[in-house]
This record gives structure tokens, C-alpha cells and sequence, in this order.
């Protein structure tokens, strides 16, 4: 019967869109030849999910709101080249000698079907999907297509001309390539499907050896045939702009390419070795929303501290920790909460790794003499409320840093520092005398990222008493205490970790702390100072994510090995 209902008809019995919205559009159809439903998108609110669902229902068809992670069309698939399956966004789901069951968004669309009536030569039979739903599928099938690079090493070793060129638009369409540029894509494609942050290439006398960092750990993923070896750096020094026939000094590159419609930024760095030259790839999603305080393994308490401290009128807010701990997140998820159209937010940044709406964002530039400092300085001529500098690296930053904000404004930075108590110390070995520090210097976040433990493949246990005593203090010595640990499992690649938060200590200046600095304190006295009135080391908020089952005892201790 729903074959015989009007489209309008079926969006008003589903209480999608009233019935003066419907006459709306008819109306507007009539000086605009649309079909009614993309005027009720473009012009109505009407969501694309709704309209597939109403559509499935006029012409009688199955609806599917998820789509199978496997299908077994994979051989199907590697036939289509995946611009025409997201042009004409259809997925197929099953195949038989007879029939082919095909997803799509659009049942008027005779196109795809016809073409692979007469490709197959099966009957096809069509069902209707949300169109994300349907470019997820893609980009998950094409992914696991494209991402493995050990299937591309057999070609490499039997090629003979690897010559490199110019790649494709998408890392996935790759098919028609030759062999050397599908390995690299495919080496980029897996590596952001496994959420590496970074791709190691290291050659060595007899071998080439590729790792990934996941999660802040390297693990080997490949060795690729020594004949290839020259062939796979120079593919990579074409594409992100270096020169291939200087192999003596260091050099720095950057290209950007899509990974399953995602822009991913990657920047290049090589070093030459004795046995060649060693590449790093940094891989940046572009398209990573910036996110929230709340989401980065804050709790509760701290976010309503750093809330309180990021909204005050002026003064210094540090984040301090090594290289790869997550500060600047921890920078642009303030500057987040911040960012209104009342305020003037300036970044100077060393990469600019988001994009923020609203605020300006400057990149330094060393080969033009655009300095943190120069752009700091600059800056203060913008009339800015809030300025984020990216990092303070020399006393010049340092200074002006703290000048900024004794003159009426709010400035967020890092330092390179174990603790948050050895960033007072750097400040002072930069040259910046203890009353302008105490003065300007509100409060300073040290953070740590730890590996989350795998859902899928956790449990509880209890630790052994030699594990306790890394905690002496923190904990009691009891055997009965219950922990958790992951034994691996597919979900996470038998890491048995999967994705990462961080663990905080917050130094408030307080004003035992500010006369300890005067007089000249050194870290130790500072930071004993801070535990007195409250603040939790490192290791304790480690310790807390372990009893919740968020991380594992061998991950604190991995990442606050020098605290005490």
C-alpha cells in the first residue's frame, strides 16, 4: 500500500514535517523543478536519514540504519574505483551467481544499477541506507584494501623500474598506480587507520625497518625489501616537497592527502644516517575537532579549577610536560571554552595543529625571522584579550610573556618541563626575576598521557605487593586491592591499549608558595609545598585512573617513572 502514498504523505504520518510545510514546498516546486524532497532539504530542515527512510517506505523497499562491517563483496569492490561508488554513493552488500543486494541512497538512480547489471551480470536487488552510513562502509572497505602495505612488498621486490610520481587524489583509489606508490599510500592509508601518530622509516646496513607510534609507543609494522629501499625515501621527498638529490643534510617537508575523505596534514622530516636516510612522517588530522576540557581526562574538580583560573582578567596559565603530552590539546580546549565574539583571542603557534573559528592563529616562520617572540610582539599591537603562545623556548619569550600579562592580559603557554614545579625554576634560569614570576604566574597544569586499557579485553586483578611499593604512600599494602589489566584481543590489535587520556597536577600559586619563590626555593621545596596544600603528584592521579580502570599500574609507572 505504501507504494501508492505520496511522498508528503508519508512524511506526515511519520510526524517528520507537518502538513503546512509540505504545501510550503509544493508551492516552492512549482517555480523551482526540484524533486519535493531535496527542496525539503535544502529549504526545510528535513534531515537526509529521514528522506531515505520516507523514500524506502514509497517505494516499498528494506531500509538498513547500519551497514555490516563485513559483507564479502571485497572482490566486487576492488573492480570499482572509489569515485564512482562515492559519486554515485552506493555500497554493495551481498553477491551471488545470481543477484547482487546494493545499498544506496537514491532508488530513482537507475544509473549504478544498470552498470552492474551488465558488470556482474547478476539481478540486482537495491535497498535504501543513510548516505554517511553508506560513505562509512566505503571508506572502511577501501581502507582495508589500501592499508596493507605487506601486500605491496612481493611487487616492490620483483619491480624493476620504481620510479616515483604523483599520487592520487584519495590514498585509497590507488589501483592504477605502480607498485612503489601503492605501498606508500598504503603505508599512510594503515597507519591512519591504526591511529598512528607518527611513521618511522630507519634504514640499516642489511635492511629497511618501518614502525609506527600508536599511542605514544613504537611498534614495528614492516620491512620492506632492501632493493626498494631508495625508491620508497625518494617517493616520499617527491611528494612533500624535498630534495631528492641532497642526501647529506637534514631537510624538513610537508604534503597533504585524504585518507578515506579525511584531510590529514603530514609533515616530513629526514635526517641522513650511516646507512642512509631516515625518514619521519607526522601524520595531523585537519579535520580533528578541537575538544573539550571534559574530554580529555580531567576530573570534575580540576575542570572547575582550570575553568576558574582560564577566566581570570589577566596573568600566565602554564601546561608543562615533554614532547608528545598533549599541551597544546590542553591549550586549545581552553582557549575553546573561552572563545566568544566578546573577546580577542591571537595564537602564535609551531604547528597550528586546529583550526579555531574566531580566534587569529599565526604560524611561525624561523626562515622570515617570525619568531615566538616576533609574533608575541606583534600581537600585543592587535589589542588582544587572550594570547596563546605555542611554546616559550628563550628568556626573549619568556619575557615579554610575562610583561603581557602584567600589563592587563590573559596568556596561556608551555614549557618543557618534568613537574609543575620545575617550570618556576626554568623561568628563573631564563632570566625573569622571582617577583615578576610570582606576580605574573597564575597557576601551572603538569600533564602526562597515559594508554586507556581495552575495554573489550579487560579484567580485574590484584597487583603484586612489589608493584604496591612503586605507590608507597598513595595506597595501602594490601593484597585484596582490585586493578585492571588487558590481555589483547582484535579490537586493539593485541596491544591490549587503546587510545590515550591525560593524568594532571595542578600548582596553584599560593602565597607560601610566592614567598619560597622569593626567596629562592629550589623545585623540590616548591613542589613538597604544593603537595601540603593539597595538590596531587602526578602518579596519585595516575593512581586514581587505575583504580577506575581507565589505565593500568604499569602505564603510570611508565610515564611518571622520575617523579617521586
Amino acid at each position: 500500500m505504501s507504494n501508492w502514498l505520496k511522498l508528503g504523505e508519508i512524511l506526515q504520518q511519520d510526524s517528520i514535517l507537518p502538513a503546512q510545510i509540505i504545501e510550503e514546498a509544493l508551492q516552492r516546486q512549482q517555480q523551482d523543478p526540484q524533486r519535493l524532497g531535496q527542496i525539503l532539504l535544502n529549504h526545510h530542515g528535513l534531515s537526509a536519514s529521514a528522506l531515505t527512510c520516507a523514500l524506502a517506505k514509497q517505494f516499498g523497499l528494506t531500509y538498513l540504519t547500519n551497514i555490516p562491517a563485513e559483507t564479502g563483496t571485497g572482490e566486487l569492490l576492488s573492480r570499482l574505483p572509489l569515485e564512482y561508488v562515492r559519486e554515485q554513493c552506493i555500497f554493495p552488500l551481498q553477491i551471488t551467481e545470481t543477484s547482487l543486494q546494493l545499498a544506496m541512497t537514491d532508488p530513482t538512480n537507475s544509473t549504478p544499477v544498470n552498470d552492474l547489471a551488465a558488470l556482474t551480470g547478476c539481478r540486482v536487488e537495491i535497498c535504501l541506507a543513510p548516505e554517511e552510513e553508506i560513505l562509512r562502509a566505503i571508506n572502511h572497505a577501501y581502507a582495508e584494501q589500501a592499508g596493507d602495505s605487506a601486500s605491496f612488498a612481493p611487487e616492490l621486490d620483483g619491480e624493476e623500474d620504481l620510479s616515483a610520481t604523483l599520487g592520487p587524489t584519495d590514498l585509497l583509489d590507488s589501483s592504477d598506480e605502480a607498485p612503489i606508490i601503492r605501498f606508500v599510500n598504503g603505508l599512510i592509508a594503515r597507519a591512519s587507520r591504526e591511529r598512528a601518530s607518527d611513521i618511522h622509516l630507519e634504514p640499516f646496513e642489511t635492511e629497511m625497518i618501518i614502525r609506527y607510534r600508536i599511542d605514544g609507543v613504537l611498534y614495528e609494522v614492516l620491512r620492506p625489501p632492501q632493493k626498494a629501499r631508495a625508491a620508497i625515501i625518494s617517493r616520499i621527498k617527491i611528494i612533500s616537497g624535498l630534495n631528492i638529490a641532497e642526501k647529506r643534510l637534514p631537510q624538513d617537508g610537508r604534503f597533504r592527502v585524504r585518507i578515506a575523505g579525511r584531510d590529514v596534514d603530514i609533515r616530513v622530516s629526514s635526517l641522513p644516517t650511516a646507512f642512509g636516510e631516515r625518514l619521519v612522517l607526522r601524520l595531523l588530522e585537519k579535520s580533528s575537532s578541537v575538544i573539550d576540557l571534559a574530554q580529555i581526562g580531567l576530573d570534575e574538580q580540576l575542570q572547575q579549577q582550570i575553568d576558574q583560573l582560564i577566566r581570570q582578567p589577566h596573568g600566565i596559565f602554564l601546561v608543562t610536560g615533554p614532547t608528545g603530552s598533549g599541551k597544546t590539546t590542553t591549550l586549545y580546549a581552553a582557549l575553546s571554552r573561552l572563545n566568544d565574539r566578546s573577546k580577542n583571542i591571537i595564537t602564535v603557534e609551531d604547528p597550528i595543529e586546529y583550526q579555531l573559528n574566531g580566534v587569529g592563529q599565526i604560524q611561525v616562520n624561523a626562515k622570515i625571522d617570525l619568531t615566538f617572540a616576533a609574533g608575541l610582539r606583534s600581537i600585543l599591537r592587535q589589542d588582544p584579550d587572550i594570547i596563546m603562545v605555542g611554546e616559550i623556548r628563550d628568556s626573549e619569550t619568556a619575557e615579554i610573556a610575562v610583561q603581557s600579562a602584567l600589563t592587563g592580559h590573559m596568556v596561556f603557554s608551555t614549557l618543557h618541563t618534568n613537574d609543575s614545579a620545575g617550570a618556576l625554576t626554568r623561568l628563573l634560569d631564563m632570566k625573569i626575576e622571582p617577583f615578576l614570576i610570582s606576580s605574573a604566574v597564575t597557576a601551572i597544569l603538569a600533564q602526562r598521557l597515559v594508554r586507556k586499557l581495552c575495554p573489550d579485553c579487560r579484567s580485574s586483578y590484584s597487583p603484586s605487593e612489589e608493584m604496591i611499593r612503586h605507590f608507597e604512600g598513595f595506597v595501602p599494602s594490601r593484597t585484596d586491592l582490585q586493578f585492571f589489566r588487558s590481555s589483547g584481543c582484535d579490537a586493539c590489535q593485541q596491544i591490549g591499549y587503546r587510545g590515550r587520556t591525560g593524568i594532571y597536577e595542578l600548582l596553584h600559586l599560593t602565597d607560601e608558595i610566592r614567598e619560597l619563590l622569593m626567596a629562592g626555593a629550589d623545585a623540590s621545596s616548591i613542589r613538597h609545598a604544593a603537595q601540603k596544600a593539597g595538590m596531587l603528584s602526578l602518579r596519585q592521579n595516575g593512581l586514581q585512573k587505575a583504580q577506575a580502570g581507565e589505565t593500568s599500574l604499569e602505564e603510570v609507572l611508565r610515564v611518571t617513572r622520575i617523579d617521586n
